[in-house]
């Protein structure tokens, strides 16, 4: 079960590059049901998401190089790549910052992932956190995916 919330930002937070991050690659099969690739570093991975906005139910499997790279011809819609930023937050929590590239920038989401929905529901972001468009299908990266950069 994946239960998160998303945000947009207001400013970057200090210290940025000195956080550890990573570029990942993805790309949809599918989007309804989502069913996602992913290149993460040297990690290739298939993904399925239910249906849901805040909480969804994922599984995750390995892929080879091999396996991603054919899929990866198969995608449908555009390529997301984005470099992932991980911030912890809180003592127990880690903000995922991503800083789209290519044809998505300059998008910046921010993305909390919670343990369970009560601690999702009562969450106070931080003061750089903008928006919060958890809610929004249009922030979802199936949904970037089908309809390219926001303008």
């Amino acid at each position: 079960m994946e239960i998160e919330r998303k945000y947009l930002i207001k400013h970057l937070p200090k210290n940025l590059s000195s956080y550890p991050h990573r570029i990942i690659e993805q790309g949809y099969l599918s989007t309804e049901p989502v069913i996602r690739i992913r290149k993460d570093g040297e990690k290739y991975e298939l993904t399925y998401k239910s249906k849901g906005l805040m909480i969804r139910e994922e599984h995750t499997l390995p892929l080879t190089l091999s396996a991603y790279e054919h899929l990866k011809s198969k995608i449908d819609g555009y390529l997301i790549t984005k470099e992932r930023y991980n911030i912890p937050y809180d003592n127990h929590l880690t903000i995922e910052l991503d800083y789209f590239l290519g044809d998505f920038s300059p998008l910046i989401l921010v993305e909390v992932e919670f343990p369970d929905e009560d601690s999702a529901n009562t969450f106070i972001p931080p003061d750089w956190f903008g928006k919060d468009v958890t809610f929004s299908c249009e922030y979802q990266n199936s949904s970037l995916s089908q309809k390219g950069p926001l303008r």
